[in-house]
């Protein structure tokens, strides 16, 4: 472990935590105004969190750890999260590895985190909206697994960093079927593991339809705002992966000054012009009926199957 890579790593933390607000004020505000509303603007997430992080959390008689921890799991692991993946730099951490599967596990820990937090309420939304997230994320970390696979095998390593340097160091595989096939996939599987249209509805709160919400519905206060801030972390780090796969101009190779700087300009336009765009389309299309889910999700793990087939084939 070099001071360097120690470096890259506190720069993406930073990084992360003061873009991802402004990425979620981005998002919302491009979808009230294709809506016809003025919204809360940019800087509202940021209130609003600022609100919540300064509020008691009020917590039932009788509760358990599980709602104390809970929140506290969702957002070291989504800390994590952005600390492996390379977002603005691909020099990584030599004891812990931005490997594929380290990185599947962390986001999994998250996943399961929620869960438990929906069923520690003891109410049938709860329990519901537990049910639900976990059977997306059973549907959901096979496709991970798969399209990113894909992408490792002419990088001949599942170091996300590396496979990140092999795409930047050849052009001509951004545009190949393979890639085609497997961002697809990862793309659908990012928009399910953070509960956007058509999967889940962020802005609703009908109790028949949501997922994400019902799960958090007992919460309040701190809680609350760590539940959030480590919900928007997830996305942040998935959008930032996303886009230096598919994208992968712009990131340093090295903690230089300057390196670091043009990869965190890069990686900050990037996600912010995916988090515009991802709710630009949201505001165009419905919500999946909750048995159609699976269908999609199905199609996504067929593209990155078929993405690991044809790797073989072109490589």
């Amino acid at each position: 472990m070099t001071i360097a890579s120690v470096l890259v790593v506190v720069i993406q933390l930073v990084f992360a935590v003061a873009v991802t607000p402004v990425l979620i004020g981005v998002m919302r505000t491009t979808r009230a105004r294709l809506e016809g509303r003025v919204g809360g603007g940019i800087g509202q997430p940021w209130r609003d969190l600022r609100k919540l992080l300064s509020k008691e959390p009020t917590r039932a008689p009788g509760s358990t750890l599980v709602l104390t921890l809970a929140p506290i799991l969702l957002v070291a692991s989504s800390l994590l999260l952005c600390a492996l993946i390379p977002l603005a730099s691909t020099l990584a951490l030599a004891s812990v590895p931005g490997d594929l599967f380290v990185v599947v596990s962390v986001l999994l820990v998250g996943t399961v985190a929620l869960a438990l937090l929906g069923l520690e309420s003891g109410s049938a939304f709860g329990g519901m909206g537990s049910s639900r997230h976990m059977v997306i994320a059973a549907l959901v970390e096979p496709t991970v697994l798969l399209s990113i696979y894909a992408l490792s095998v002419p990088a001949g390593t599942s170091a996300l960093a590396a496979i990140v340097q092999a795409r930047r160091a050849d052009p001509a595989s951004l545009l190949n079927p393979v890639s085609l096939l497997a961002i697809f996939a990862l793309v659908v599987v990012v928009i399910a593991e953070t509960g956007r249209l058509p999967v889940d509805n962020p802005s609703t709160h009908l109790e028949l339809t949501m997922i994400h919400e019902a799960m958090i519905l007992e919460s309040g206060g701190r809680d609350l705002g760590w539940l959030e801030l480590g919900s928007w972390l997830r996305l942040t780090a998935l959008l930032g992966l996303v886009a230096n796969l598919a994208m992968p101009w712009g990131i340093g190779q090295d903690a230089a000054p300057l390196t670091l700087l043009m990869g965190i300009g890069a990686i900050t336009v990037k996600v912010l012009v995916l988090g515009a765009v991802l709710a630009a389309a949201e505001v165009f299309i419905a919500k999946l009926r909750l048995f159609r889910v699976p269908e999609l999700l199905a199609g996504s793990f067929v593209l990155a199957f078929l993405s690991v087939s044809a790797s073989y084939l072109v490589f």
